[in-house]
Parts: C-alpha cells; sequence; structure tokens
C-alpha cells in the first residue's frame, strides 16, 4: 500500500496534492513508486514466461471418446491423483491466482484514486521520435495537461512516451500502467506515477475507470484491443459515454471505412454506434473534443445526481 502523505481529500470529495504540487497547483514528477519484479521463470529456449500467459495457458489432454472404454492409463492417472495434490504447490494453482489478481486491483485502486480527471493516451510502443506521430503526441498530452487532465498510458515507449513527456511539459500528472511482457516492456522516463500489473484485464480495468477519454493513435493490435474494448463497453452501456478519437485520419481512414461499408451495411452494427468514433489531425482540436465532452458529461451529473456512472 501506498504512503498516503502525498494525497490528502477535501470535504467536497476533491483531491489535493501536498508535497507533489507547486504553488500553482500543478503536478511536479516525483520518484516512481513502484518497479515491477523481473519475470523469474523462463523456458527452456530463454523466453520469458509472464503470470499472464500461465494464467490463460491449459494443458493439453487426449481426446477420448465417449463410447470407447476409459483408457488404462487415464485410470492409474486417477487413482493417484489424490496422492500428487498433497504434493502440489497451491501457488501455481488458479484459485491461488485469484488472490495475486486481487492484489492488483487493490493496488490500482489505492494508487489512481485520487488522480486528477485524466484521458487515456494509446498508439505503439515502436513509434520513433522522428515520426510525426510522436510529436504530435507531446502536444496533444501537453495541451491537455494544460487543460487540467492528467494522462494515462501503458507506461512504454513510442506513443505512449511522448504522451507523459507531453503531460510532465503541461506541468499536469503523467501516470503509466505498464504490463509485465516476455521482451520485458520497460517503463519510460516520463512518469509520476509508474503502476506494473502482472494481468492484462486489470490493467485495462484502470484504464477504462479512470479515463474521461481514450485518445488513439497509430498502432498495432495492442492499440486496436483498445479501441474496440472502448467501444464495447460504451455501446453495451457497461460505462457511461466517453469521447474516443483517432489521430491520423489516414491510418484509420480504411477502417473506419470497413465499419460503416462492411459492418454497418449489413447490419453488425447500428448506425448510431459510428457515432461513437471521432477522427482528427489536429491536437488542438483534440484537446477541444475532450473538454467539451468532460463539460457535458459534468452538466449533466449537476442535473440528475443519480445519472449511472457504471464502473466509472
Amino acid at each position: 500500500m501506498k504512503n498516503d502523505d502525498s494525497h490528502r481529500s477535501t470535504q467536497n470529495g476533491h483531491s489535493h496534492v501536498n508535497e507533489d504540487a507547486n504553488a500553482h497547483g500543478h503536478y511536479k514528477p516525483y520518484k516512481r513508486r513502484r518497479r515491477g519484479e523481473n519475470i523469474r521463470n523462463w523456458r527452456g529456449e530463454g523466453r520469458a514466461v509472464t503470470e499472464d500467459e500461465r494464467l490463460l495457458r491449459r494443458p493439453t489432454q487426449p481426446l477420448v471418446s465417449p463410447s470407447e472404454p476409459t483408457p488404462l492409463e487415464k485410470i492409474h492417472a486417477d487413482e493417484h491423483a489424490f496422492e500428487r495434490a498433497l504434493n502440489f504447490d497451491f501457488t501455481i494453482t488458479d484459485p491461488w491466482r485469484v488472490f495475486r489478481i486481487m492484489s492488483e486491483f487493490i493496488n490500482g485502486f489505492d494508487e489512481l484514486a485520487h488522480i486528477p480527471p485524466s484521458v487515456a493516451i494509446f498508439g505503439s510502443a515502436r513509434t520513433k521520435p522522428s515520426d510525426p506521430a510522436y510529436k504530435a503526441a507531446i502536444e496533444t498530452a501537453r495541451l491537455l495537461a494544460k487543460a487540467g487532465f492528467g494522462v494515462i498510458t501503458g507506461g512504454g515507449p513510442g506513443i505512449m512516451e511522448a504522451a507523459n513527456r507531453g503531460a510532465q511539459e503541461g506541468e499536469n500528472l503523467s501516470i503509466g500502467c505498464n504490463i509485465e511482457l516476455p521482451f520485458e516492456q520497460s517503463s519510460n522516463q516520463y512518469l509520476d506515477i509508474d503502476l506494473e500489473f502482472r494481468y492484462f484485464f486489470v490493467r485495462k480495468t484502470m484504464f477504462v475507470k479512470y479515463s474521461n477519454a481514450f485518445i488513439i493513435f497509430p498502432g498495432g493490435f495492442g492499440t486496436m484491443d483498445e479501441l474496440f474494448e472502448a467501444l464495447t463497453l460504451i455501446q453495451t452501456k457497461k460505462v457511461s459515454n466517453f469521447p474516443v478519437i483517432l489521430y491520423d485520419s489516414k491510418y484509420w481512414g480504411g477502417l473506419v471505412n470497413w465499419i460503416r461499408t462492411t459492418m454497418l451495411d449489413s447490419g453488425k452494427v447500428s448506425p448510431e454506434d459510428l457515432d461513437l468514433i471521432q477522427v482528427s489531425d489536429d491536437p488542438e482540436e483534440i484537446c477541444q473534443l475532450v473538454c467539451d465532452a468532460y463539460q457535458r458529461n459534468h452538466e449533466l451529473e449537476k442535473e440528475d445526481r443519480n445519472r449511472e456512472k457504471s464502473i466509472r
């Protein structure tokens, strides 16, 4: 658990920063609070095995047709099951993992419960500093930080690094939610809060719960995963509507067109679902879209205190 001296809550429910803020209320970078453990288990070929991978792995078993007699090998295995259980390490079983998963949720909630309104920025870890998208991510995050938003990323290199850098340049809170990977993605140097996760689904919950908007820069499978996770949760009303903005119309144009001409035309999505996605090539416009949406939601909450906020 973290030391609570860095934050205190006022009577109206808003959090303030003591030593982590300057006289103007801006967040200053401070030493990272947590560093992830190194992955200690290795496969024979030298590639790391992550806890998330172990959780999702299930050994294959021989297929036995119901019409066939039970193989003698299985009968012997069942006879010795209790003996094996007595000598089995419970800490590598799925029930034990429940406690580890629970601890990740607790640590994540504890660290992020008092952050300011924030925006999640996603994009490829492979983006180089010389890429125009890298520079645009810095500027987008800087503008959002100046407008009062913290910035949450996956904590790694590329677009994530650019966004965290922009958040610090804008003098607001820069947050990274890193993930344990086989090739050990390291945290970038522009983080004020550095969280390490073993499980993708816990990490994704933090993005959704503590973000007021998703900004998606060009990226690969992981970026697409975050994009469609957000769209699914909004479409099914698991979370209250928040902006999902794609940066770089050229990069995303084919996908958006496919959604419109294939998914919509075949009835797999509704016309209003297309409104869940916005596209922009301008960091200033993106910042304005986020600010406008946040203000609208704020007004709706003032009008109806019981308005459904779901998990956020």
